[in-house]
């Protein structure tokens, strides 16, 4: 993937570090593989506002994703690369051999014209979906299944992968993108490579409208509110605001989040980096 930095021709574009685009081959979508998506503008069934922050943004439409790739030893031939606004990564849009065509999260490095297949014994190559049991170690692999048959949960976003670094009787051992290691079952189906799009963290939105465009309206500080809208506001002058914590009193700092008892917990061998 290649960066376009832009000149500051205008005060929005000073900062501004785009995608490039070069991996995509159209601007039109599949007409098939797409569904009407209606955002709720962080309003719920009653029309009061629980979400805050959302609202507005460009009209998308979704596209069909084959997160399952359960049309086993057919082969496909990829026909484009497309942009999804609907998510970090890129798609590729597959034909099968009896013409039908469906959407995947495109690996790295794919191409029009490359070959894929699903199923059992084939070769762990850039854009196979193989089951866990079949694929070697050492192997970087993204869209996981978390319970078979059910579709990749795990490594979906633009540039991430897990690596399979043992096997345990009937659990696969994988390192995920979080630097978590946890235990899924061989049964469970997994794509090979990493996800594209790996340089999509490195750009720069330059401009407060850009945000807008993407659904997101302006965010009021926290220590900007007073005492009884937020429990860090108030104070005289500007003060410090106190322990960094949500609207809601959780700690944004350290305070542990996860439900001790939750069924997954016996899976995880050991947990997340701790990011400072």
């Amino acid at each position: 993937m290649a960066l376009k930095k832009h000149k500051p021709i205008t005060p929005g574009s000073r900062f501004r570090i785009s995608n490039a685009f070069e991996e995509i081959t159209t601007s039109k979508p599949e007409k098939s593989l797409l569904a009407p998506w209606k955002r709720s503008g962080g309003r719920n069934n009653q029309g009061k506002m629980t979400v805050r922050y959302r609202g507005g943004g460009h009209k998308r439409r979704y596209r069909v994703i084959d997160f399952k790739r359960d049309k086993y030893n057919i082969s496909a031939t990829v026909q484009t690369v497309e942009y999804d606004p609907n998510r970090s990564a890129f798609i590729a849009l597959v034909q099968y051999e009896d013409g039908e065509k469906r959407y995947i999260l495109a690996p790295q490095g794919i191409s029009v014209g490359d070959k894929i297949v699903s199923g059992e014994n084939i070769e762990p190559e850039v854009g196979n979906t193989l089951f866990l049991k079949d694929i070697p170690f050492g192997t970087l692999i993204h869209n996981i299944e978390l319970s078979p048959g059910t579709g990749g949960k795990i490594a979906r976003g633009a540039g991430t992968y897990a690596q399979l670094t043992a096997k345990d009787g009937k659990y696969a051992i994988l390192r995920l993108p979080s630097g978590e290691t946890r235990m899924v079952l061989l049964t469970c189906m997994a794509t090979i490579g990493t996800v594209s799009n790996s340089d999509h963290n490195l750009q720069v939105i330059a401009k407060a409208g850009r945000k807008r465009w993407m659904g997101r309206r302006p965010r009021t500080r926290g220590v900007a509110m007073n005492p009884v809208d937020h429990p860090m506001g108030g104070g005289e002058g500007r003060s410090s605001g106190g322990h960094p914590r949500s609207r809601t009193g959780v700690y944004a700092k350290g305070q542990k989040t996860r439900n001790k008892n939750k069924p997954s917990s016996k899976l995880i061998i050991s947990k997340r980096k701790n990011r400072k």
